[in-house]
């Protein structure tokens, strides 16, 4: 069994690092761009229209162009927007590099707002080019501190299309590395006014190390409305909440299912595809896809919105997922329209028709002509159906793909899935009360229910859920399961006959990996909101029930807060998910800090959450002032602004927020809000912003900050301005929090110098 998941591990990131944000078009010079089976196959096919295969197969072996995305998440997506056009476009404009001309970088024409970009760079110039050193260095800094992100072109579109409002429940299936679930977290939060949107993301994977790059992606955006799980995507646990006081089942109002797939349309980053392409990996892949996309619709809302989503052009892991899925929802779904939601895109529809191949060569176009020693490898769910009024109903052709040569991208297939009605095999099948002790009793009951072929679910090799199932986690009473309407689900599996929908098996949940430390909610009542309560003089409205910390015992090293939904979510779930993260840090302890009044210090990644809710220790800042607390490490009272240097010294020593807030009448300046948590020593004063972020704000203000090559330091083209003090790469762990948490066990140290009053 252990060889058997850690390849269905494997399995399920087969194809999704290859779209997000790797490739770039770099390496491989060594392997051929040639696979005659690949071309025979997609030939035969008609996927392309007539005349343009070979015009085609010369994009799939051009250099993917880079592409990045300013993110909406904050504000601030305007300023960058800028930034780059400003300074970073205008340097790369008729640039001659290797004897290939860059051209200038052009929007995505379909992509709102002018907010994400290509140019046909690939990463391997951008990162080795002197002429390019700045933009590189501005790529990366900008990535790390959550503003810009660098993802293909078509992973930006299934986010677009799932039309996301800050009020709904999201659910990821298959969401690293991330990029995707980023765009998720950044439409929930379009608002920057609403600190607590009332959707969440909850974002899950089937790697433990994978959720692990989840973690990373969502912590640039600060959200306290992300959580990420760690589940087989297949039978991943249907959710309680309490609803008024009553126990109810979590149903999400769009689902992002992304699966796992062969990742052909990804051969112009991820070379290595020529090679190994065979007809075989979507034979292999077909049956896990549907798994997923079934479990997915049983957990979707009636209606919302599913989006299904491969990076490869194969029929069998595109249309033939989505039209086994429509016969098996006997009207409960259909798919959407989606024609106008992105003007400007170019797409092919969907086919109704397609053939299948195995890797000898040899052609099938119906399940009547497969052998029955390929049943196992081939099954029915991968032809297209029989009954021309049935195929006509199902409206294939709104399925989209995106073939490379048409706007120069890589390839995609999307289709959108409406839910109308719970699915069919829940009404179908009343079930036996859960009123048994042992699994053997229940499952015996439940055979009883199932036990005839017409019962047997139309579920390809292996069952999954039923809607509203859960499945069973290890060490708990093995019990069956119930239902939304409060009857057992798990069944024994049967012989599987074909055209007829039921209610899948249950599967026992398994989890792998790291054991994370606990959630443990405080209470209003909690001992550590005495002095912060006053120290910060906190709003009455403050959402003390939303703030955790990660021990149960000893001192509280940070605090974290999350939205009142994802709160009622993990309340009511702690033994049935593995919680890889969630929140985002709000508070950490100072070691020092009780002198000062209070021992815990204000953290960066939560202050847009947090500083709503705060009504003292605010000093607002201009413009200059900001500069002087970025660029210098410890500067005195008395170098901050008249008005500024006032209002720091009405304020005691210790934690303090650094608001600007923008003025319309001087559009020289930043129009967008700028927090920074700082420290109010004795004689001087400091921005705790960790090292990126300084870079991000300090650009925004119009000072260019680099790195030489040699990393000597940090340039800046402003010499009228104070130089940066010493390469941030050794600068002291004061600079970032991280490194500050660090210390001492957690505790920083750094802080408290401050107070002696030095200058830098």
């Amino acid at each position: 069994m252990g060889k058997r998941s850690r390849q269905r591990q494997k399995n399920q990131t087969a194809g999704r690092d290859s779209r997000d944000n790797a490739g770039w078009g770099a390496g491989y010079a060594d392997i051929v761009k040639e696979n005659k089976l690949f071309e025979h196959y997609y030939k035969e096919q008609g996927l392309v229209p007539d005349g343009e295969f070979e015009h085609f197969m010369e994009a799939m072996r051009e250099p993917l162009p880079a592409t990045i995305r300013i993110t909406g998440y904050k504000s601030h997506a305007k300023e960058i927007l800028h930034c780059l056009k400003d300074k970073y476009f205008k340097d790369i404009l008729e640039l001659e590099i290797d004897g290939q001309t860059i051209e200038a970088p052009q929007p995505l024409s379909w992509y709102p707002d002018e907010q994400a970009w290509h140019t046909n760079m690939s990463r391997k110039i951008i990162r080795k080019s002197p002429l390019l050193e700045k933009f590189h260095q501005f790529l990366v800094s900008e990535t790390e501190s959550g503003n810009i992100s660098r993802q293909e072109a078509v992973s930006m579109i299934p986010p677009l299309l799932l039309k996301i409002e800050p009020h709904h429940k999201i659910l990821d299936m298959c969401a690293a590395p991330g990029s995707k679930t980023a765009q998720l977290i950044e439409m929930l939060h379009s608002d920057m006014d609403v600190p607590f949107p009332e959707g969440f993301v909850i974002a899950n994977d089937v790697d433990n190390k994978r959720c692990y790059l989840l973690v990373h992606q969502a912590k640039r955006l600060n959200s306290p409305c992300i959580m990420v799980v760690n589940h087989d995507a297949s039978c991943i646990p249907t959710l309680n909440i309490n609803v008024d006081g009553k126990k109810g089942i979590l149903f999400y109002d769009r689902i992002l299912c992304d699966v796992p797939c062969s990742g052909d349309g990804t051969m112009r980053k991820n070379i290595d595809v020529w090679k190994k392409w065979t007809t075989s990996n979507s034979l292999h892949l077909h049956g896990l896809q549907l798994r997923i996309a079934v479990r997915g619709v049983e957990q979707l809302a009636v209606g919302g919105r599913m989006v299904y989503s491969t990076c490869s052009l194969n029929p069998i892991e595109d249309e033939a997922v989505i039209a086994s899925l429509l016969e098996k929802s006997e009207g409960a779904l259909e798919l959407a329209d989606c024609t106008a939601d992105l003007p400007g895109l170019k797409w092919m529809p969907g086919v109704t028709s397609w053939k299948l191949m195995t890797k000898e060569g040899q052609w099938y176009s119906d399940w009547s002509e497969v052998p029955s020693s390929r049943h196992t490898q081939i099954r029915p769910t991968m032809f297209p159906p029989k009954d021309p009024e049935k195929l006509t109903s199902m409206q294939l052709e709104r399925c989209m793909r995106i073939l490379p040569h048409h706007q120069n991208t890589g390839g995609f297939f999307v289709a959108v899935l409406v839910k109308k009605a719970p699915m069919p095999w829940n009404k179908r099948y009343p079930k036996v009360r859960k009123d048994v002790s042992s699994l053997s009793t229940a499952q015996t009951e439940a055979s009883q229910v199932a036990s005839t072929p017409a019962d047997a679910p139309h579920l390809p090799e292996t069952a999954v859920q039923g809607e509203g199932a859960e499945p069973e986690g290890e060490g708990d009473s093995k019990e069956q399961e119930k239902s939304p309407n409060g009857t057992s689900l798990a069944q024994e599996t049967p012989t599987l006959q074909e055209g007829i929908c039921g209610p899948p098996a249950s599967k026992k949940m398994r989890l792998f990996g790291y054991k994370e430390d606990p959630f443990v909610f405080l209470t209003e009542e909690d001992p550590v909101f005495t002095t912060i309560q006053s120290f910060y003089d906190l709003s009455p409205d403050f959402p003390k029930l939303n703030v955790l910390t990660r021990t149960h015992e000893g001192k509280k090293r940070h605090l974290y807060m999350v939205s009142k939904e994802l709160r009622n979510v993990l309340l009511n779930n702690s033994e049935r998910i593995k919680v890889i993260n969630t929140g985002v840090k709000v508070w950490s302890r100072n070691s020092d800090g009780e002198e000062f009044g209070c021992a815990f210090r204000l953290a960066q990644e939560g202050i847009y959450t947090l500083q709503p809710y705060i009504r003292s220790r605010i000093i607002r800042v201009s413009v200059e002032d900001i500069k002087v607390l970025l660029t210098q490490e410890n500067p005195f009272l008395s170098k901050l602004q008249d008005d500024a240097h006032a209002q720091a010294k009405k304020i005691c020593m210790g934690s303090i927020v650094l608001k600007y807030i923008p003025n319309p009448d001087n559009p020289a300046e930043p129009q967008c809000p700028i927090q920074l948590c700082g420290w109010r020593g004795k004689t001087s004063i400091r921005a705790f912003v960790p090292r990126n972020e300084r870079f991000h704000y300090l650009r925004m203000l119009g000072v260019e900050v680099f790195r030489d090559k040699q990393g000597l330091g940090q340039k800046r083209k402003d010499e009228g301005e104070a130089g940066m003090e010493k390469d941030t790469e050794e600068a002291n762990a004061g600079e970032n929090e991280e490194q500050m948490d660090s210390e001492n066990g957690g505790e920083s140290q750094s802080e408290p110098k401050v107070d002696q009053g030095t200058s830098s």
